[in-house]
């Protein structure tokens, strides 16, 4: 387009010169060379004049390009500049607002620390309180300690539902006897737990697992007991090394877990969530013809495997030999669950424990408190409790006796308690059958019997599981009281 307007103006200005130089010559009479001369000067005064028109029009065209140019620069600056104050203006408010919950949460936070403070100050007087109190019953003397045992039992309001009713057993079938029971020798123990086995002398005894702090009773432990023909109860440190030593630990284990399986389902009436844990010994699970029972006995009743907890000693997961792994694999693969018990040290592997398929290990509260064990052990006892919850396990803190134990594994984020401080074991009702004429039973008042409820929401009377028991229950106090007296 350019070009070619240049050509026709080039062409105009060759035509006028070369007209203007034909008429000079035809009117003029001028010679032809002069005629030449004069339409060439006049075609050369033509295109300075082109070009200096279209430099001067190519100049006025750049000032109007700069300037618009410089016009939208300006614009630009002026746009920026806004934006600038509007991100500055948004930023200086979300630094106040920041900074304004910054120091709301540091205010609450603050105050939530000291309230903290506070009620630990509180934790420790009360401790220190309760721990003065069971100071002065311990060094009061046994005479005066025990007529006033009961009546400081009694008078005592108890804040919680009793774990687990008790029945009116003999003073020699109670965890705590009034009179030791006689010495007796080897040849008669073993007597005395053939005859058990044969007359169906097996007893089991329920002990809460409760909640920490709430102490909300969450599981149960089914204790075994052997009663003799005088109905003499025999505790499982007493019958267990004749029972392993004559071969008799597989009858007893099967007893048990079949006691164990009937205390669930009656529980589970009322509570779906309620466990119990059930003990089984070495000799069960490395004897391949009574695992085979215990496991066929298991099978049938793979519905309760998430609420049946196996229980087996330390030391008997130290040394699994093949066909015991090959055992405990097979309950695994089941759904059951294991339980540790009778641990010595906190030389623990919870990741080899949990691959095994352990999802509780009780400690004993003396043990995780031990300050010794501090040097002795890979990690400090403080920390254990959170090493296992990263595999699945939760930790039991068993044989609690007293509140100072209470606070101080608070402290050791311990979720689990177990021991006399909140409840003793309490027996397990045998005959079933008599439940429906218990509950109908008229109390001494003209009402019916007490009922009782755990803390679990589990009614073990209407269950048909629990005896009830017309006495109040006996609390840690009480039973440091008992213990100090000599009567218990």
């Amino acid at each position: 387009m350019i070009r070619i307007s240049t050509i026709f103006v080039a062409l105009c200005m060759v035509l006028v010169s070369g007209s203007l130089g034909l008429v000079l010559y035809s009117l003029t009479g001028l010679r032809a060379s002069e005629a030449a001369v004069v339409a060439l000067a006049t075609l050369t005064c033509l295109i300075l004049y082109n070009a200096v028109s279209m430099r001067m029009r190519e100049r006025s065209d750049a000032d109007g390009r700069i300037a618009d140019l410089s016009r939208g620069i300006a614009d630009l600056a002026r746009q920026v500049s806004d934006f600038g104050r509007r991100l500055a203006a948004a930023e200086s408010k979300i630094v106040s607002a920041n900074s304004a919950a910054s120091d709301r949460t540091q205010s609450g936070l603050q105050a939530a620390l000291g309230e903290i403070n506070e009620l630990g100050g509180l934790v420790r007087q009360l401790a220190a309180t309760v721990a003065a109190h069971d100071d002065m019953l311990a060094a009061l003397p046994s005479a005066a300690v025990a007529p006033t045992a009961e009546p400081a039992q009694s008078a005592r309001p108890i804040d919680r539902a009793p774990a687990i009713p008790v029945a009116a057993t003999p003073a020699a079938a109670r965890p705590a006897a009034a009179s030791p029971a006689p010495a007796r020798s080897d040849a008669q123990i073993l007597t005395t737990i053939k005859n058990a086995v044969d007359a169906n002398g097996i007893d089991i005894f329920l002990q809460p697992i409760v909640t920490l702090p709430q102490r909300k009773v969450r599981y149960y432990e089914a204790v075994t007991r052997l009663r003799d023909a005088r109905g003499e109860i025999l505790t499982a440190g007493d019958f267990i090394p004749a029972a392993e030593a004559a071969g008799l630990m597989g009858r007893i284990d099967n007893v048990v877990m079949f006691r164990c399986v009937q205390a669930l389902r009656r529980l589970q009436v009322r509570n779906k969530d309620a466990g119990v844990f059930c003990n089984v010994a070495a000799a069960t699970l490395s004897n391949p013809a009574t695992f085979a029972q215990c496991l066929d006995f298991l099978e049938a009743n793979h519905a309760l495997a998430p609420s049946l907890i196996l229980e087996f000693k330390h030391s008997t997961l130290r040394a699994l030999g093949t066909t015991e792994s090959e055992h405990l694999a097979a309950l695994a693969q089941r759904g059951y669950r294991f339980s540790v018990d009778h641990v010595k040290d906190l030389r623990i592997e919870p990741r080899e424990l949990a691959d095994r398929g352990v999802r509780f290990i009780k400690v004993p509260a003396s043990l995780l408190l031990d300050q010794k064990q501090t040097s002795t052990s890979d990690i400090h006892p403080a920390d254990i409790s959170d090493l296992l919850g990263r595999f699945g396990i939760d930790l039991i803190a068993e044989r609690i006796e007293d509140e100072r134990a209470v606070v101080d594994l608070l402290d050791y984020d311990v979720h689990f308690g177990q021991g006399f401080l909140f409840a003793a074991p309490r027996p397990l009702r045998q005959d079933a059958a008599r439940d429906t004429a218990d509950k109908a039973k008229p109390g001494a008042n003209g009402a019916a019997g007490p009922g009782w409820t755990d803390a679990t929401g589990a009614d073990p009377m209407k269950a048909g599981a629990i005896k009830p028991e017309r006495q109040p229950r006996m609390t840690g106090n009480a039973a440091l009281v008992r213990r100090a007296g000599g009567t218990a």
